[in-house]
């Protein structure tokens, strides 16, 4: 099979396409003939060096974490996904092969049905960004009654998250750009703040909770989230690494504080299609690249001003 591969960390540049054998295929696992995957930020991280590439044991590696594509083979006989079937889920780079291929194969449990609404590069935008959402806005407590603030609210993650925690009844208020500020309306965002002109925690107050997808890698945002937050307020925040000092800063304050890491859940996904499908939650890809372009769009994931996600045709 054809896939991108790396023969070693660095550069967007040190992606290149390569033939590869096709994965073994081992107990419950499906094997998928990939037609998209989604580019997300920990690709380029582990890309880099960083992210995930300790875990790295063997070089060629194939990353990418989220597919959408056509099961090829079953698990079982009687699995309730059969050949010919459109699906779409997420795997563990490095513990399994990644998506950057023309197959992979991945967990029963990491795989479910395709959303009939969209297209197989939608649906590749979908899992890791949306998994990541609805896990840190139910975390959060989203409710009516509640007060929500979203920060990069218009990127992958953030911008389910603002859709999630509306669907759930809760305010929310999201930062963005200049640029963005009306798409954050159109995702249904109760207030917006331009990050370049206003400083959030001086129009945003006695928050219940806040989705932190920046920590303190960017303008302290992380901390000054805490002085927007309510005492006993709740952060939730995802960036690994982004604020060492999260949880002891949080104590000082008053305030909690927690991260999350996003894992593999098909039931999960399955509640995440009903929703693309009814259309009260949609997903917003930015850009689509072949495959062979692969550096191109992690070059561009590196920017940090992506708006929704970005997406590689693979077959």
């Amino acid at each position: 099979m054809s896939a991108l591969v790396i023969d070693a960390t660095g550069a967007p540049e040190v992606l290149h396409l390569a033939e590869r054998p096709l994965p073994r295929q081992i107990s419950d696992e499906v094997l998928v003939r990939v037609a998209a995957a989604g580019l997300n930020p920990i690709d380029a991280k582990t890309r880099s060096g960083k992210g995930v590439a300790a875990a790295i044991e063997s070089f060629p590696a194939i990353l990418g974490n989220d597919f959408s594509g056509i099961v090829v083979r079953a698990a079982f006989e009687a699995s309730p996904l059969q050949p010919g079937d459109a699906v779409y889920g997420m795997g563990r780079v490095p513990r399994t092969g990644g998506s950057f291929a023309e197959y992979v194969s991945v967990s029963s449990m990491s795989v479910t049905r395709k959303p009939a609404r969209l297209s197989h590069a939608e649906a590749a935008a979908v899992p890791i960004a949306a998994l990541t959402a609805w896990g840190m806005v139910k975390l959060a407590g989203a409710a009516p009654g509640q007060r929500l603030l979203v920060h990069a609210a218009s990127g992958g993650v953030g911008h389910f998250a603002v859709q999630f925690a509306r669907v759930l009844g809760a305010h929310v208020t999201a930062t963005g750009s200049t640029r963005n500020l009306d798409f954050l309306r159109e995702l249904g965002a109760d207030e917006v703040i331009d990050y370049t002109t206003t400083r959030f925690e001086d129009v945003a107050q006695n928050l219940d909770s806040v989705i932190d997808l920046i920590g303190n890698v960017h303008d302290d945002t992380g901390t000054r989230s805490l002085t927007a937050l309510r005492p006993g307020g709740l952060l939730v925040n995802a960036p690994t690494g982004s604020w060492p000092t999260m949880a002891a800063d949080a104590a000082r304050a008053g305030r909690r504080a927690t991260g999350f890491k996003v894992s593999p859940d098909a039931r999960a996904l399955d509640e995440i299609s009903a929703m693309l499908d009814a259309g009260t939650v949609r997903v917003h890809v930015d850009a689509v690249f072949e495959l062979a372009d692969g550096a191109a769009a992690h070059r561009l994931i590196e920017q940090g001003h992506t708006r929704g996600k970005i997406v590689l045709r693979v077959s």
